[in-house]
């Protein structure tokens, strides 16, 4: 009998172009044991150019949100019987700075049938770079890989499968062609200027990553490999046998594009018809990447962010998860006590395992996520032990956290913030807020307080949702309430805080 392929879905919503890929997964045995692969079996691109349609104020412009709209229910349709596990879609640079972002979503959302997560800069480049290692050819020792994508470009050194120097910078070819390219118009100055503007940000980096160095410079994704194609096929690179990017191929390339005046004019074999508006932008860009590292030659791969979304989905599935190493390693940073977050965590997952899955709910990941939670709500103590929830949910905010999606990161802060603060300030925090995984946390915290391995009763929970009571109703044995007053003395503070936002708590001792 023949077994059914296991497949997985990557969905990048990037600046310039949304795509979907689909990849099989294979597993090799090895003598240290099974080897997993991903070969691509589907690929669907839409040239939605996201970038395009951000107004000079951060916002996207709704014919940009439409063309979005449009491919993500295409890609909707394809992914119709896949389930959540096997999906991952993410959104990049645009969607990280469009102040209408999240209305766009609710809409995304609900076209592709699947969440989103919005990743911040660094997580894209560990996810290329991640791809890329996969694809590019063997190297011994380290890898430069250089992504320029419709609003950002990022920058990654790592050797193996491991990244090392992580930078994403605010250029890319769509937000670089409006800049210096309007209409298409090419000529001497503006390549120079667009040229010297990308070399300025790119300053920031070099010396880092010269100290690094490299034995190998890979590009990925649509612009590199748009200028590899253009250069090899119109036999600007020096050699006819030569691959991949060359400095002479792209001053070649940018003599062509400034002799045709407009990037519409310009004649060049293999030129997509959607390449031409953000030609310009992404070939100046390069010509600055190679200036400030000096390289000669780059490679290039078509592994790139898709693929890295998917490798990071398969290492999830087999508990090689990114975020419990950054969890780990945020506590050794921050000096956790181990055994503390240990037992508020084992008490949580209990107590929100208790509520009935409702539809659509990934138990399994709200459960992984309630346990970080527990493992870093103290990290904020470093700083100061008043207010250290607010401390610890700023960390958790706005510190890079490997694995984690912006989205993610929203969620583990509120739950930070609201396992020891009033609830009523967590009114700004409704979208990335889960009442059940926030009753379960802050009621582990209350029963944990004492800090001492003792074994807690059977407490049984549950939740009122009927219209004239929506609440939780909390059960424990009335023998050990009546050895552990300042349990009973919390818990009935606990009510009160949560009566004060229009929710009963109900506790009940049997």
């Amino acid at each position: 009998m023949t077994q059914t392929p296991r497949l997985l879905a990557a969905v990048d919503m990037g600046s310039n172009s949304f795509r979907l890929m689909i990849g099989r997964v294979d597993e090799t045995p090895t003598a240290s044991g099974p080897a997993s692969q991903i070969f691509q079996v589907d690929a669907l691109r839409e040239p939605v150019r996201l970038a395009a349609g951000l107004t000079p104020d951060k916002y996207l412009d709704q014919p940009a949100r439409r063309r979005g709209i449009e491919a993500l229910r295409r890609f909707g349709d394809r992914l119709r019987d896949f389930s959540p596990d096997q999906v991952r879609a993410v959104a990049t640079n645009t969607l990280r700075v469009a102040k209408n972002a999240s209305e766009f979503l609710i809409e995304a959302e609900a076209a592709l049938g699947f969440p989103i997560e919005v990743i911040a800069g660094r997580e894209e480049a560990r996810l290329i770079y991640l791809g890329a290692s996969h694809d590019a050819p063997a190297c011994q020792g380290n890898r430069l890989v250089v992504d320029i994508g419709g609003g950002s470009t990022e920058f990654i050194i790592g050797s193996g499968y491991q990244s090392k120097l992580m930078e994403s910078l605010y250029i890319g070819c769509v937000s670089h062609s409006r800049q210096f390219f309007p209409s298409g118009n090419v000529d001497e100055y503006a390549m120079k200027q667009a040229e010297l503007a990308a070399r300025r940000e790119i300053q920031v980096l070099v010396r880092q990553y010269r100290a690094a160095g490299w034995q190998q410079a890979v590009g990925s994704s649509g612009t590199a490999r748009a200028l590899a194609e253009l250069i090899e096929l119109n036999g600007m690179n020096d050699s006819a046998s030569e691959h991949g990017i060359t400095r002479e191929g792209l001053e070649r390339l940018k003599r062509a594009l400034i002799k045709a005046e407009n990037a519409n004019r310009v004649k060049l074999a293999g030129l997509k018809a959607d390449r031409i508006p953000v030609l310009p932008g992404g070939l100046s860009i390069m010509l600055g990447v190679f200036a400030e590292l000096d390289l000669d030659r780059m490679d290039v791969t078509d592994g790139a962010l898709r693929l890295g979304v998917l490798y990071d989905l398969l290492g999830r599935s087999h508990h090689e998860d990114m975020r419990t190493v950054t969890v780990d390693q945020f506590m050794r940073r921050y000096g956790v006590d181990r055994a503390q977050a240990g037992r508020v965590g084992l008490a949580a997952r209990d107590l929100l395992s208790q509520f009935p899955d409702p539809p659509n709910e990934r138990r399994s990941d709200n459960l992984a996520l309630l346990g970080w939670a527990a493992s870093l709500h103290e990290i904020g103590m470093t700083i100061s032990h008043s207010g250290y929830h607010k401390h610890s949910a700023y960390i958790a905010t706005h510190a890079d956290m490997p694995g984690f999606s912006k989205t993610d990161q929203a969620r583990l802060a509120t739950l930070l913030l609201g396992h020891a603060s009033k609830l009523s300030k967590l009114s700004g925090s409704g979208k990335f807020l889960d009442w059940r995984m926030l009753f379960s946390l802050r009621l582990a915290f209350v029963l944990c307080r004492r800090r001492a391995d003792v074994k807690l009763p059977e407490i049984q929970v549950g939740q009122r949702s009927d219209e004239l009571d929506e609440g939780f109703e909390v059960r424990l044995p009335k023998s050990w309430i009546d050895m552990n007053p300042l349990v009973e003395y919390s818990l009935a503070q606990e009510a009160d805080e949560w009566e004060r936002i229009g929710k009963r708590y109900k506790v009940v001792y049997v």
